[in-house]
């Protein structure tokens, strides 16, 4: 049986797409990488991708939607994941908006992570925003990704407290390792076929129980 091919997509250092290389190899995910797609030239994840024997091909994306240089991008985009076979595209950390173009040719076939719990701190500084407005818990999410940022039907969340003290990096270094759990999963739920949308709901078929079975609670609650 063939495994699912996708095509990752990334701008910088590509930790998420070590986690789903790493998982693709040990078999947690029925998956492989056909190809690694990034914006930016010196970009660690394409040095990731040759260290694994996987294609990396720098795409210059344009820095303003609508423009020609955008639009060429995106062109480029769907040349590329056609000739590589490409069957789910997987956005980790790929700062920069898809065109419609792509979406029309993979429609419900893009997920996308993010570091806050959607729709909460959408953006590009979810870590950062989450810090500065105060909240006591916040995590990341896998979610199908559409023609907006961070609007996609969730899939899969984790939320990590907020700790006295924490900034930006801190918290999102936090996060980062949750988000190495919670990706190669929903890829494998995506690659066994058992990821339905209804509305905005997303169902896991025979998805399992919360791995916590009541809640997390930050400040923790006092005991008497």
């Amino acid at each position: 049986m063939s495994k699912l091919r996708l095509a990752v997509m990334v701008s910088g250092g590509g930790t998420n797409l070590q986690s789903i290389l790493d998982a693709c190899v040990s078999g947690r995910i029925d998956a492989e990488v056909a190809v690694v797609l990034c914006n930016v030239a010196d970009a660690y994840a394409l040095e990731r991708a040759r260290q694994t024997g996987v294609p990396g091909v720098y795409v210059p994306a344009g820095r303003k939607s609508g423009t020609v240089e955008w639009e060429a991008a995106d062109a480029e985009h769907l040349r590329l994941l056609a000739q590589y076979g490409v069957e789910l595209i997987c956005m980790a950390g790929y700062m920069r908006r898809l065109g419609p173009m792509v979406y029309q040719a993979y429609q419900g076939r893009v997920l996308n992570i993010h570091p806050a719990l959607l729709p909460s701190f959408m953006g590009a500084h979810g870590q950062r925003d989450a810090v500065e407005y105060g909240v006591p818990i916040s995590g990341c999410t896998v979610h199908f990704a559409d023609e907006q940022f961070d609007t996609g039907p969730v899939i899969i969340q984790a939320a990590v407290p907020v700790l006295p003290g924490d900034d930006e990096a801190s918290l999102g270094a936090r996060i980062l390792m949750q988000e190495h759990r919670i990706y190669p999963q929903a890829i494998q739920w995506y690659a066994q076929g058992r990821l339905r949308v209804e509305g905005r709901r997303v169902i896991v078929e025979k998805a399992p129980p919360p791995t916590m079975a009541e809640a997390i609670i930050s400040p923790g609650l006092e005991t008497r």
